[in-house]
């Protein structure tokens, strides 16, 4: 962290701004003491609203049903073929 004296600031202000900009931060003092701070600007994180799409999605009756073997099979890379069998099904 750099500190700039407010005079020095205000005739390099684009500069101290494109530092800030980069992940840098400035300490502003006035007769050498700190008296502020330029940080980068962080957006606020958008407020989830519970809720927002409700009506807008359709989960099937069968959403938790057995997968079909061939879909399984696809999971799992041939694997619950070889399972079956090992388990005697």
């Amino acid at each position: 962290m750099e500190t700039v004296n407010i005079h020095e600031a205000k005739t390099q202000l684009s500069k101290l701004v494109e530092r800030v900009r980069s992940g840098e931060e400035i300490i502003l003092a006035k007769a050498g003491e700190p008296v502020a701070r330029i940080v980068p600007y962080v957006a606020p994180r958008v407020q989830r609203k519970p809720g927002a799409l409700k009506g807008r999605i359709r989960i099937g009756a069968d959403f938790d049903a057995p997968l079909p073997d061939e879909v399984l099979t696809a999971f799992e890379g041939g694997i619950g073929a070889r399972r079956k069998k090992a388990v005697g099904g």
